[in-house]
């Protein structure tokens, strides 16, 4: 209102000065109306000119937001108002922009994979797991097809059956055989006809499940055969009229039964227990003399009941008198003691009588310690070595069950060494023997043998 006033305040004055300007020459009624027109001229070349000024101003605004030209009445209160809008706006843009780098962060921390989809299915953006899961380029790839990238056929069927209630689980066009990818892909609409493809990566949860399914028969399997020998047995011994010396027998064999039932109850049970305890610290340090000397003793006292007296089998020991100066190694014990045990073990049940069985515990440059048990058995193929420690397998099943084992030795020895930070190493070749080589970690060893001392 202010701004309007001034602008007839400013016109009336400009007609009243041409008026009386043209009067002092003539004082007549059309000298008088000349001068209001030059006045009235005058006001409209000089708002005119101002108007070109904020007009200017409007047009540079999107090259270069300078502030508004410095003007008066009405263009200047324009100005002002035109430039509260503007920075209004930017700063309504900033937050906006703000915002959407905060989600778009946020979906790019996302452990799922995110595919922005417009309604011709054309890809409009997405974040790194999702270039991750399906092999995409985040720049070279908007606004392609997402059919175009992603042809597995049941992926491709269920985009156009437009029925998104399911997930459609679907291999990645990254997978191979060496990294398999499986993924749970989700398409969920939203807006007009867009879709945001959600995947993710479930390979682990199918191993898993995989491994469950075969868990479960192998321990099936390794209980029923122990079972029908039991109830065989124990039908013959219903029916049939035994001699004591027969029904002796009978009751042997199966108390032999029983007892690879209860080995293997007890491994499974060890098993879990492995999987379901936090791994040792480094507080309790056990010395290394004390772990070998227990091993030995329970090694002898297997292999002379293994090959007897006929053909001895030449156990190989570090020497008693240089055990006291092996030093310690941090972790827990019992643990220790069972994992090294078998495989020390392991090599007295396949090494023949009259075979060598040799176990060493020494320093290596870099610090750490290294176990090893090395024997003369009949070696293991190359396709065995990288399953050995998988649960129930064996190089030899008949004469694993011989000799008493329940399949998961080897696992046990495996999850206990994963427990202490340590790697297993299998070096054999057939009829070349086999050897075991455990490796600690520097941290977890302390003493002369970790200063570099000799091997024992």
């Amino acid at each position: 209102m202010y701004s309007m006033l001034f602008r007839l305040t400013v016109l009336f004055l400009l007609m009243g000065a041409g008026a009386g300007f043209a009067s002092l020459f003539k004082h007549t009624i059309p000298s008088v109306a000349l001068g209001v027109a030059l006045g009235s001229g005058l006001w409209l070349v000089w708002d005119t000119w101002r108007f070109l000024r904020f007009l200017d101003w409007l047009r540079r605004l999107h090259e270069t937001p300078d502030a508004p030209p410095r003007l008066s009445g009405l263009w200047r209160e324009a100005a002002q108002r035109v430039s509260r809008l503007l920075r209004k706006q930017a700063r309504l843009t900033r937050e906006s922009e703000a915002r959407l780098e905060n989600l778009q962060a946020g979906l790019q921390a996302s452990p799922n994979g995110v595919i922005v989809l417009d309604e011709h299915t054309h890809i409009e953006w997405c974040n790194q797991m999702a270039c991750r899961h399906f092999g995409l380029d985040a720049r070279r790839d908007i606004a392609q097809s997402v059919t175009h990238l992603l042809r597995d056929p049941a992926f491709v069927a269920h985009l156009a059956a437009r029925d998104f209630e399911q997930a459609v689980i679907m291999t990645s066009p990254v997978s191979s055989e060496a990294h398999p990818l499986r993924l749970s892909v989700r398409l969920c609409p939203y807006g007009q006809g867009r879709l945001l493809l959600i995947s993710q990566d479930i390979t682990v949860f199918e191993q898993a499940e995989a491994m469950q399914r075969d868990f479960v028969a192998n321990v099936s399997h390794e209980i029923r055969t122990p079972l029908t020998v039991l109830a065989g047995f124990v039908e013959t011994m219903q029916t049939l009229a035994l001699s004591e010396d027969e029904h002796r027998e009978y009751l042997d064999r199966m108390a032999q039964q029983a007892g690879h039932m209860r080995r293997l109850v007890d491994d499974l049970l060890m098993l879990s227990r492995l999987e379901g305890s936090p791994p040792p610290g480094l507080e309790d340090w056990t010395p290394i003399a004390v772990v070998l000397a227990q091993i030995e003793a329970d090694a002898r006292a297997l292999s002379a009941l293994t090959t007897g007296a006929s053909a001895p089998q030449r156990l190989v020991f570090p020497a008693a008198a240089a055990l006291p100066q092996a030093g310690e190694i941090a972790g827990a014990a019992t643990e220790l003691q069972s994992a090294l045990s078998n495989l020390v073990n392991n090599a007295i049940r396949y090494t023949p009588p009259g075979g060598d069985i040799e176990i060493r515990w020494e320093a290596q440059p870099d610090g750490t310690a290294c176990f090893s048990v090395r024997d003369s058995g009949p070696g293991i193929a190359p396709e065995h070595l990288p399953r050995l420690t998988e649960r129930f397998y064996r190089v030899d099943s008949a004469f694993s069950r011989a000799t008493g084992g329940t399949g998961l030795g080897l696992s046990i020895v495996k999850h206990v060494l994963q427990r202490h930070e340590a790697t297993l190493t299998v070096d054999s070749a057939p009829g070349q023997g086999a050897c075991f080589m455990v490796t600690f970690p520097a941290y977890r060893v302390r003493g002369e043998i970790a200063a570099g001392g000799a091997g024992m």
